[in-house]
């Protein structure tokens, strides 16, 4: 035994010497001095635990055990400490692992009688229930002190009922679990406690259901979750709960960590600095190394500030722990380096004091001894020659952590716009008509704005100089208004958008200029200001496919497949912040209009890919899954069903608001059927996937829906099935299908399913594109085909005669290159198999040219005039616009396109363009 350890131990605590006193063979035991060098790894922590009680049966001695192993651990902690045989880091973690294992076999042990008496807890799902218990604090985030109390939160995932002989609903029975759970490890025997367990930090505090459900929770948060909830939620861990526990977990990761950059948390942290302030006057604890200015507290607080305002788009900033998170800080760039080491060092140091100070007498204080012998016991512990070298340096440390706080926390400036704010009113009103001076009239002395709570309303007079001041540098002020005004006031409850707009100039400015150029962008975004969380944390680049998939993918995978409403809110949401997201890039960084289309097409196709897979795994659910025409079983990884696009989606040239041209096919065997309880064909077993997936993509819900599904080019139409084999497919194609049948198929693309399948329709659809036909005949039905959409689509002679052109249908239009493209393949495809390799009009052209069939100056005209048109459709679009506009300011172009048109497909008109060169 080493006897200068051990009166190092008795000197720093005088609970060490009560232990000790008690038991009287500690250090002959497995806890000894042998054992004091080294550390203990998580596992041999839990080793202990389960050693000591896994066996036990009877209450009074599962109490008298966890107490005497919780004494000759922390005797062990104390010896380690005073001796400096460990530090902060490795005996926080010590400690928490103990608390973990401990509240891990007292849950274990609550259980056994509950169920006995009441039989296991069911929930709706038929699922066994088990108690989530959440770490808060110090314990969530491993760092507890050697007399810390725990934090607990306890939760289960869903409701129901217990299934024994005196049933009871599932959160009861949790309650019971939860007061046995806090009863064994807190309840005060003659051979002291484990832990102190506090459950005030639990939805509504003390008075509220020990234990509360998964959606309750979710609920609590999303409507009543205060920003000081946002701060506790940082340091959530799950101790048991296994994977329901982990879901409620990322439930919660949301409510605290915002997407975009989140300045309302420095409001948050100045009302908890004042409150605290409060707090530590009115009890005079100036000396509380925790609470007190350049305590521990507030080095906590500065590493959380930054965590809530950057951990949305910054995961690494999102560890529980102060330590990781504050190093992370200085990788980042949003600490100096020296700052990071200066916070490390006054934290570990008062870390180290606190745990001085507990050690006295096992007691969760943080306020410094005014006892001189329990001063002089902390002196000799921490290595200072007297009680005033200590306070020294102590004070040193802490004046360097308030410096931090105080500049990090300073009160904000008066904001001179709002004290400019008549100055601005005076411009705004000098270039509004009488129609607008009135709306924003009836905006501030309205019913809406006098039911807004008094922060609501603070906040908008914040905002609102802000908003003038960004809508007169915009080159048309008004229409910024009138259309950003419906979005002021759907978010004017949740401030925190008005908050980030007023600290964010970059993200107000882009707002200002997208509502100039697009209504369409400022009603997504009024009718949905969910979006805005997208819209703030744009880099306005386009999405990439493979971001998309799995963004969507891990979305999804939180949710059961039978939370349908669910599985189609993230669906409808996924879209329409990418989509926002495409439209931002088209508008403010002028993207391409091939990427744009490329992008948008991208969107549906992963859209397409996910509900395809949905909709499969539902059927198959109820159902089992069906047979191949080879007898094969058709799984998931092997569904035998495809889903084939047409028109702009087909042809990767979605725009906004497009809706899908889809064919659905398969090569199941419609006979067989299907191996599941409730088994049927396989033909219906196809038809309801195709049901379920236009289900899933056009329901209309409180989030719009998916896309709008055209499913009539499906062979023989609306009259047709629904969903058609291979085979059936080939033969219509082949025997019974029209040219403009055929003509739809050169912009038909497979673009979800069954990879083998996908391929056999390529393979198909280029064997019947190259058939060989009469160019003459081609020329004729397509003409024909055009010529019916004009009389019925395109403007009429006397919008004609007034100057107007409808950019899509009438002549010299986009649908005129369409066609021409759609004609150069199936009359010219047949001795040049590679026209029908693309789908898309640009590559058809192009590929038209390398064959000869076109001049290269032709295609080269026809393209760009393609998009040029295409490009002004997408404009008008987002200007909520119709396709008709001033012909004159499209006469050249028009001239090529139709006297291509009139080369290739009509002829009888080249005369009249010849003499006045019109249309």
């Amino acid at each position: 035994m080493n006897a200068e350890q051990l009166q190092k131990t008795l000197c720093a605590s005088q609970y060490a010497e009560q232990v000790l006193a008690i038991h009287k063979s500690l250090l002959e035991q497995d806890y000894g001095v042998d054992q004091f060098q080294t550390s203990l790894t998580t596992s041999q922590i839990f080793l202990h635990v389960h050693q000591e009680l896994d066996n036990v049966e009877d209450e009074t001695t599962w109490l008298r055990l966890s107490r005497i192993l919780r004494a000759r651990l922390m005797f062990r902690w104390i010896w380690q400490d005073a001796n400096q045989l460990t530090d902060v880091v490795t005996l926080t973690r010590e400690l928490s692992d103990f608390a973990d294992a401990m509240v891990c076999a007292a849950k274990d042990f609550a259980r056994k009688p509950l169920v006995a008496k009441h039989g296991e807890p069911i929930g709706y799902s038929g699922k066994v229930q088990d108690l989530i218990v959440i770490a808060m604090g110090k314990h969530g985030a491993q760092e507890l002190n050697l007399s810390s109390d725990i934090d607990l939160i306890f939760a289960f995932d869903e409701q129901g009922e217990t299934n024994g002989r005196k049933c009871i609903e599932v959160q009861q029975f949790c309650i019971l679990w939860g007061q046995k759970l806090i009863y064994l490890l807190d309840h005060m025997t003659a051979d002291g406690f484990v832990f102190r367990v506090d459950m005030r930090l639990r939805p509504w505090g003390d008075g509220s259901a020990l234990a509360i459900s998964h959606v309750a929770l979710e609920k609590y948060l999303s409507q009543h979750g205060r920003e000081w909830e946002r701060y506790a939620w940082i340091k959530a861990r799950i101790v048991t709960g296994g994977k329901e526990g982990d879901e409620l977990l990322a439930m919660t990761r949301p409510f605290v960590f915002r997407r975009y950059v989140d300045y309302t948390a420095f409001e948050a942290m100045r009302e908890m600095k004042a409150m605290i302030e409060r707090e530590v006057a009115r009890r005079n604890i100036e000396d509380d190394i925790k609470l007190g200015a350049g305590g521990i507290r507030e080095v906590e607080f500065i590493v959380q500030v930054f965590q809530l305002i950057y951990g949305g788009s910054k995961l690494e900033l999102q560890d529980r722990q102060c330590l990781v998170s504050l190093h992370h800080l200085g990788e980042v760039g949003l600490l100096d380096p020296q700052v990071v080491v200066e916070l490390e060092d006054a934290y570990l140091f008062l870390r180290r004091v606190e745990h001085a100070i507990q050690a006295l007498n096992d007691q969760q204080t943080q306020s410094l001894p005014h006892e001189p012998e329990l001063r002089q016991r902390m002196v000799e512990t921490l290595g200072y020659a007297d009680w005033q070298a200590f306070l020294d340096v102590l004070n040193q440390k802490r004046a360097k952590v308030i410096y931090q706080f105080e500049h990090l926390i300073k009160e904000k400036e008066p904001d001179p716009l709002v004290e400019s704010f008549g100055q601005l009113e005076q411009r705004l009103q000098a270039v509004l008509d009488d129609d607008a001076k009135n709306l924003v009239h009836e905006f501030w002395y309205g019913n809406a704005l006098k039911k807004l709570p008094a922060k609501a309303v603070q906040r908008l007079k914040m905002f609102w100089p802000h908003l003038i001041e960004a809508i007169l540098e915009s080159d048309k002020p008004q229409t910024a208004l009138l259309r950003l005004m419906p979005l002021v006031e759907s978010v004017m409850r949740r401030t925190v958008y008005l908050v980030m707009l007023i600290e964010s100039k970059g993200a107000l400015q882009r707002l200002v200029k997208m509502a100039t150029v697009s209504p369409w962008i400022c009603e997504e975004l009024t009718h949905y200001p969910v979006l805005l969380d997208e819209f703030l944390s744009m880099d306005f680049e386009l999405p990439r496919r493979q971001d998309l998939q799995d963004s969507l993918r891990q979305q999804l995978l939180r949710i059961e497949l039978d939370e349908v409403e669910d599985l189609m809110r993230v669906l409808r949401l996924f879209k329409k912040s990418n989509v926002l997201a495409v439209a931002a890039s088209d508008v403010l960084a002028e993207s391409p209009l091939m990427k744009v289309s490329d992008a948008l097409t991208d969107i549906a196709e992963v859209s397409v890919n996910a509900t395809l897979n949905m909709a499969y795994q539902m059927v198959a659910k109820r159902h089992g899954f069906p047979l191949d025409i080879e007898g094969q079983r058709c799984a998931i990884d092997h569904m035998a069903f495809a889903v084939v696009g047409y028109g702009k989606v087909g042809g990767i040239e979605l725009g906004y608001g497009s809706d899908l041209d889809l064919v659905f096919i398969h090569y199941m065997d419609e006979q067989a059927d299907t191996d599941g309880p409730k088994s049927i064909s396989g033909f219906e077993f196809a038809m309801r996937v195709a049901q379920k997936f236009i289900s899933l993509m056009t329901t209309q819900t409180l989030d719009g829906r998916v896309y709008e599904i055209d499913t009539r080019l499906r062979p023989s139409g609306e009259a047709g099935v629904l969903v058609t084999s291979l085979k059936a497919f080939e033969q219509y194609q082949l025997k019974n299908a029209w040219l403009w049948e055929h003509q739809a198929l050169v912009r038909a693309r497979s673009i979800a399913g069954e990879e083998t399948l996908r391929e056999k329709f390529e393979q198909l659809r280029c064997r019947i594109l190259t058939l060989p036909r009469e160019e003459a005949n081609v020329r004729e039905e397509v003409f024909k085909m055009r010529q019916k959409m004009k009389d019925h689509l395109g403007s009429s002679k006397e919008q004609q005669k007034d100057g107007i052109f409808h950019l899509k249908q009438d002549a010299g239009g986009i649908v005129d290159i369409e066609f021409m493209a759609q004609y150069a393949v199936l009359a010219w495809s047949g001795s040049n198999p590679d026209l029908a390799h693309y789908s898309d009009n640009v590559r058809i052209l192009e590929d038209a040219a390398k064959a000869g069939c076109l001049s290269s100056n032709d295609a080269t005209a026809l393209i760009q005039a393609y998009l040029s048109e295409r490009a002004e459709s997408h404009r008008l679009a987002l200007a909520n616009q119709s396709m008709q506009v001033n012909a004159a300011d499209w006469h050249n172009t028009r001239v090529i396109v139709c006297k291509l048109w009139q080369r290739l497909i009509d002829p009888t008109a080249t005369a009249m363009l010849d003499k006045n060169d019109s249309i």
